[in-house]
């Protein structure tokens, strides 16, 4: 008897797709809330003049699939016939098994004839010759769209610089931003202009920050249960924050750790991966050497730890952030610091019920959320973003934005009660040479400006509302109309 057969695939698929007998995505399978990625997408999916697939890539439970159907609904809206938009979610068992020829042709032979349709793929990298497919796709049906998602990046962007050169555009979906977690959970939008940067602080006089800030206050309350389970849309909404951060473990990381990543690498030895991300966990935001890693947990070679790195990134679980020189002074270190993706992923591997007043825990978590915000506020324009260590005591500045001919911008975070700055420090030695430097503190009232020195400005901001501002740039840099 055949695992797979034409009739179970039509179930499936029909389960997936209520539209083509209601005419309506079902309520329960999209939010009202749309994310930053959704706009983009749909903005992408509507360029007629240069057709492009589109790409969703991002962790589990960041909303990759929501955005799906939201774009679906969306489409619906606009009049596109129900048949002629299909959701396959390469994750299900029987899809899975049964490949991408035998669902495409169920669907055609069954549904929709025609190849003018829309695809929406969910877990794209499960399909065998996935990258192929889609190279089929775009080139044979002129008139089709695509919409992919995938949780492992390199092996979609490899598929991009290969089969998909030119042919299709990868947005990353991170986890929220503060400023959308606020939006999720109903606090209203703090009333701001619309142009307004961080960066632009710094030009304004006091006064003017100051009612920003008194503005800004509306959203302090909620900044630490952001860090604790906030960037997850989800579990961002739940009820019960402990269950919400054992949900965390069991879908984001044990399912990536235990089964996703093991089936796109063939891991045999998922332990010592799980090893590697406790040990990345408790040194978040630190630098890290490989050498170190592998002699700390013995028994674990260096180029499996090479190896299990690449593939915690390539499952959107870590960040690397590698050294960047400044004013042309080299760089004393070639090890990358490491991010876990996001705070809400590391509080609940770690399980630490009192790290919220632990002061030393708090900086690291802060330190992964600025570092999360600037990575996907500034991925699409920035040449990168790293680290800083040198200068004349080898300090480091914890964050740089590298600009490719034009001046960087550099953020240390400095999250304590007292958040003092030497006048030896990097960013104070360097300040001059970019063109903003940010210290980010901790409490509301250590704000505005620090002078240098040498005389040049640097802006003290509260972490809340530094990512609170830099969401609320990414809204008006990307939104875009329905």
């Amino acid at each position: 008897m055949a695992i797979t057969t034409k009739e179970g695939i039509l179930k499936v698929l029909s389960a997936f797709n209520p539209w083509w007998k209601t005419g309506a995505v079902h309520p329960s399978f999209i939010k009202d809330y749309k994310r930053f990625a959704y706009y983009e997408a749909m903005k992408r999916l509507d360029q007629t003049d240069i057709r492009r697939i589109v790409v969703l890539t991002g962790t589990r439970r960041v909303g990759k699939t929501t955005i799906q159907y939201q774009m679906i609904e969306n489409l619906l809206k606009r009049g596109i016939s129900p048949r002629k938009i299909i959701f396959v979610s390469l994750d299900h068992p029987m899809l899975k098994l049964a490949g991408m020829n035998d669902i495409l042709e169920c669907y055609h032979e069954n549904i929709y004839a025609e190849q003018d349709v829309y695809y929406f793929f969910d877990e794209i990298q499960y399909a065998s010759d996935w990258d192929a497919w889609l190279k089929t796709i775009y080139d044979t049906q002129p008139d089709t769209q695509v919409v992919a998602t995938g949780s492992a990046s390199p092996a979609l962007i490899k598929g991009s610089t290969e089969s998909g050169a030119g042919r299709w555009t990868i947005i990353q979906v991170p986890t929220l931003s503060f400023y959308e977690y606020c939006a999720l959970i109903g606090i209203a939008d703090v009333p701001l202009d619309p142009k307004l940067r961080p960066t632009q602080l710094l030009a304004m006089p006091q006064i003017e920050r100051n009612q920003i800030m008194i503005k800004l206050s509306a959203v302090q309350n909620h900044f630490n249960r952001y860090l604790q389970i906030g960037g997850f849309p989800e579990l961002a909404l739940a009820d019960n924050d402990l269950l919400a951060q054992q949900v965390m473990r069991e879908d984001v990381v044990d399912k990536v750790l235990k089964r996703d990543l093991p089936s796109l690498y063939n891991i045999r030895n998922a332990t010592e991966l799980e090893r590697i991300f406790l040990y990345l966990c408790n040194v978040s935001s630190e630098i890290v050497a490989i050498d170190a890693i592998a002699k700390e947990l013995n028994g674990v070679s260096r180029p499996t730890v090479e190896n299990y790195i690449q593939y915690l990134e390539s499952a959107n679980l870590i960040y690397l952030s590698y050294p960047v020189e400044l004013g042309g002074r080299k760089v004393l270190k070639a090890s990358p610091k490491i991010y876990i993706a996001d705070a809400a992923i590391r509080n609940a591997v770690l399980m630490d019920s009192e790290i919220l007043t632990n002061p030393v825990e708090m900086g690291k978590m802060v330190e992964t959320a600025v570092y999360k915000h600037v990575a996907a506020f500034y991925y699409q324009k920035a040449t990168r973003v790293g680290y800083y260590r040198g200068g004349k005591k080898g300090n480091e500045i914890d964050i740089v934005v590298d600009y490719p001919n034009i001046k960087n911008i550099l953020i240390e975070v400095k999250y304590r009660e007292q958040a003092p700055i030497a006048n030896d420090d990097a960013i104070i030695e360097l300040c001059g040479e970019s063109s903003a430097s940010i210290i980010i503190t901790k409490r509301a009232d250590d704000f505005g400006e620090h002078t240098a020195p040498d005389g040049n400005k640097l802006l003290r901001i509260p972490a809340f509302a530094f990512l609170y501002l830099l969401g609320h740039a990414e809204k008006n840099g990307y939104k875009g109309k329905e």
